[in-house]
Order: structure tokens, then sequence, then C-alpha cells
């Protein structure tokens, strides 16, 4: 009995899927077309979800559906509902464009769906492809010229609208850098002070106090390497205008780098100052003969860069 039952219910089974309703086209929007014009055509397969479940497999299309006819291109796969009223009733489309450059007429073989494991086909499709008709009545001609349009400035400034903008930027650009210019004052020399006594009398005179002092035997180093470099400063500062009294002993130095100074004065310069340094800053303590050698050196270096008088100062400035 129950080996009856299954039977019947397989057969149901059967009849229930051969019973499922669905149908496939293909539509073209125009059957005759001139050369290289293009033909739309639309596959449809038509099915109901309300009497199963349904499986479509779309026809396979390749670049030519024959030796005259291309496949221009193709669309993907939609499902849509066509009738609202109807929600059961689907209709999955793709549209494809064929196209052909040979005159004749050209059968479109049927398109093959497979809808659940069933092979269906389409009607078959008959297209015309027409050459241009020529009038052999008529005379050929060779093709005409382009026709010359007249150009005028618009046009002109519509294509070159640009350069113009460049032009004015650069322009004003111009404008403004040589107002500019015009306007800048001149840069001032450096006015050269020469005191009513010559520099270099200042400051032998206070290097040779100094020296009376005996500030170094006394126990007062720091004090009289201190003096020294000030005196110099104060003479190098005035002499060749630069800032000297707030350079470190290496802005000095690269300072009178240009001056007509020799390489030997120049060197015991740098000893004296930085021995001055040693003493203030890392509480350095000279033998006696290095501090006989500063105040020296800083007398040598005066007399050596000295301007003789004042006149002859104005002239060497």
């Amino acid at each position: 009995m129950k080996k009856l039952l299954y039977i019947l219910i397989a057969l149901f089974s059967i009849l229930n899927t051969n019973a499922q309703t669905y149908s496939v086209e293909a539509t073209p929007d125009t059957n005759s077309i001139l050369i290289g014009e293009q033909i739309n055509i639309i596959l449809k397969a038509n099915y109901r979800v309300d009497e199963g479940e349904v499986n479509i497999i779309f026809p396979t299309l390749y670049d030519t559906i024959n030796e005259f006819v291309e496949i221009v291109s193709k669309s993907v796969v939609d499902t849509i509902i066509p009738d609202k009223n109807d929600p059961y009733a689907f209709v999955k489309q793709q549209k494809i464009t064929i196209t052909s450059f040979d005159s004749g007429y050209y059968a479109i073989p049927p398109f093959k769906f497979i809808i659940n494991a069933d092979t269906v086909e389409t009607e078959p499709i008959l297209i015309e492809v027409q050459t241009m008709e020529v009038d052999t009545t008529k005379a050929i001609f060779d093709i005409k010229q382009p026709i010359s349009e007249p150009f005028s400035i618009v046009d002109w400034l519509k294509d070159n609208w640009w350069w113009m903008i460049a032009i004015l930027v650069l322009g004003i650009g111009i404008f403004f850098l040589i107002k500019y210019l015009k306007n800048r004052k001149p840069k001032e020399e450096p006015e050269v002070i020469i005191p009513d006594i010559p520099i270099h009398i200042i400051a032998l005179e206070k290097l040779e106090k100094v020296k009376s002092d005996k500030l170094w035997q006394s126990g007062k180093v720091k004090a009289y390497h201190s003096h020294i470099s000030e005196i110099l400063r104060e003479y190098i500062e005035n002499r060749y205008q630069v800032n000297a009294l707030e350079e470190t002993t290496s802005e000095i130095m690269h300072g009178l780098r240009l001056q007509n100074i020799s390489p030997v004065l120049m060197n015991k310069l740098t000893q004296t100052l930085t021995l001055a340094d040693l003493v203030k800053f890392a509480k350095e303590q000279p033998l006696a003969n290095e501090n006989e050698m500063s105040i020296n050196n800083a007398i040598e270096f005066v007399n050596a860069t000295k301007i003789e008088n004042i006149e002859a100062a104005k002239d060497a400035n």
C-alpha cells in the first residue's frame, strides 16, 4: 500500500511539473536596415512562480550570429513583473544589438533557452540589409571641399581666453614690480664714525692701563682677560664696523676673514680672545707667560691694524 502511495505522489509531481506554463520569444525592433545600421532584439522568457520553481538559462551568445550578422552588444538579464495585477507572472529579458555590413536577406536562427532542463526555442527572424540607392543616371562628382567659415575675434577669444588672462596677470605683475623698484630706497651704506681721538690710541691707552694695573699678578686673572677681550672687541667694532661686542669669538674671526689682516696676526687674535673665553666661562687658569702673551698680542694687533690719523681714515673709507 505504501509503495503504491509513493508511486502516486511521484506521478503527481511529474504531471505538475509538466503542467508549468512558460514561453520564450525574440522580438526585433525592425526587420529592415541599411548597411551598418543596428537592430535591437529583445529575448524574453515568460513564466509563473506560483506553479513551482523555474530555472531559466538564457542562450549563450558570441560575437557573431553567422558570417554576415555580428553582435554589437548585449545587456544583462533583467527580471520584471509586466502586470501588477498578476504578481506571479514574471518575465526575464535581455537586449542584444546586431548589425551587418553585407546587403541581403539573413535568417537569425532560433535562440535556445533551457528551462527546467527542457530546451525551448524562439521563432527564427528574417532580416533585410539594404544598400544605399544610387542614381546611375547622374554623373559622379568629386567630394566637395569643406566650406570655410568666417573666423572672428570672438571665436579666437573663445579658444584662447586663458592666454588673455595669463597676459593680464603678467602685465599686472610687471607693473607692480616696476613701481616697487622705482619707489625702493637705495641701500644706505653705514656711516663710518671716526672719533676725534683715533681709535687705536684709545685702545692702546686702555691696554697700557690694564698692563700697569697688574691685575693677573694680584690674582684677578678673570678681570685681566675680560678687560683685554673687551678692549679688543671695541677696537675691532669701530675699526671694521662689525658688531664685535655682541658676537662670539668665532663670529668675529669669520667677519674679519675678508679684511687685509695677515694670517699670523689673525692667529694671535684668535688665541687671545679664546683664552679670555676659557678664563671667563671655563675658569681656566693660564700660566704667567700666557697672561703676558695675551696683552702683548692685543697691543701688536692694534698697532698692526691702526689708521694713523683721521684724514687717512676718511681716505681709506
